[in-house]
């Protein structure tokens, strides 16, 4: 592979930074008032805020946030991190993307930037630099982040681990001093005993440093870490059992969306009445003619057994226009003040 070109291109490609929203700053309220008002996406939009804070309100419930898609490298990653900080999120299913590419990715210093407008993708490849839509991620910094991962994971016992276990060894290590961005989600959800589950973990960017740490130590004839798959599907089911009553507030789909899901069906299997998720609500802009998990709706979940349909709501909306709103509505509505915070990582010491 070539050498990055360094000129004064990358630097001018790279110059905008996103700037991530802070849902204390600003109040929602009175606009999701008048969403509730209005009609189409608006009144969606603002129900979905109501099923979350009767989630928050309802002190036999445990909410979890499952988020798929860019949103965090978009601009909401501390509207997560601020949701599991204040107690309104009791466990992540996220893609690895989400936790790896774009949280600890910035947790490292790293940033992504704004596209200032369109760009020959060739020209982008040649500077190494990576395209989300109209967001940048410098290669360079992303291939750091790989061998991150490989130092964390050389450090580890060589054995099998769920990805919440991994997880929570970065943001162990996060918290020892080596972060040079504080307070992202994976150090904030290890302080506050919040597990993190990628069940895809290893398409992200803590794949290639997992990868690479395996063929060194079989080269080496040495033992390798690995993740444990199966693990992570118990170790949620668990949580789901040891909660009863539970909320989604899902972003995107995917992968993360089924699996959280799909506890009530595993405890059924495993001779245990679990309740289906009683509050339940999908951000998606996925067509639900396709057939597909991301843009299956929940009304559809509630064949499985999966989701209860009295309190549910999908909102077709991109999830960077909605998210802050909702986010900020139920922050300043203040429910999470009176809530106790689960901490179910506890399950797991």
């Amino acid at each position: 592979m070539n050498a990055p070109v360094r000129n004064n291109i990358k630097a001018e490609l790279l110059s905008n930074v996103v700037e991530h929203v802070d849902i204390t700053a600003y109040d929602a309220r009175p606009v999701i008032d008048a969403m509730r008002k209005m009609s189409f996406t608006s009144r969606d939009t603002a129900r979905a805020a109501d099923i979350l804070n009767m989630a928050l309100e309802d002190r036999t419930c445990s909410p979890w946030l499952i988020l798929a898609g860019s949103t965090s490298a978009g601009g909401c990653m501390h509207v997560y991190r601020d949701m599991v900080k204040f107690g309104m999120i009791d466990a992540v299913v996220a893609t690895g993307a989400s936790i790896i590419d774009m949280d600890f990715f910035e947790a490292l210093g790293f940033k992504h930037y704004q596209a200032a407008g369109p760009v020959d993708d060739n020209v982008l490849r040649e500077n190494y630099i990576d395209r989300i839509y109209d967001t940048y991620i410098d290669e360079e910094e992303l291939q750091a982040c790989d061998h991150t991962i490989l130092e964390i994971a050389n450090r580890l016992e060589p054995r099998g681990y769920s990805s919440r276990e991994f997880i929570w060894e970065i943001g162990k290590w996060l918290s020892e001093g080596n972060a040079k961005k504080p307070g992202s989600l994976i150090q904030t959800a290890y302080e506050e005993g919040v597990p993190i589950f990628c069940p895809a973990f290893v398409d992200s960017s803590a794949g290639f440093g997992l990868v690479k740490h395996q063929k060194e130590r079989a080269a080496a004839r040495q033992p390798y870490l690995m993740i444990d798959a199966v693990a992570d599907f118990r170790e949620l089911t668990d949580i789901k059992i040891a909660a009863g009553t539970t909320g989604l507030f899902m972003v995107g789909g995917g992968v993360p969306k089924n699996f959280a899901q799909d506890t009530v069906v595993c405890a059924e299997i495993l001779g245990v009445e679990a309740e289906m998720h009683k509050y339940a609500v999908q951000i998606t802009v996925a067509d639900v003619r396709d057939g597909a998990c991301s843009s299956s709706t929940l009304k559809e979940a509630a064949s499985w057994g999966k989701v209860d349909t009295t309190f549910e709501q999908m909102v077709f909306a991109e999830a960077t226009t909605v998210v802050p709103l909702i986010g900020s509505d139920a922050y300043h509505r203040g429910a999470w003040k009176t809530r106790e915070k689960r901490r179910w990582n506890k399950l797991f010491a």
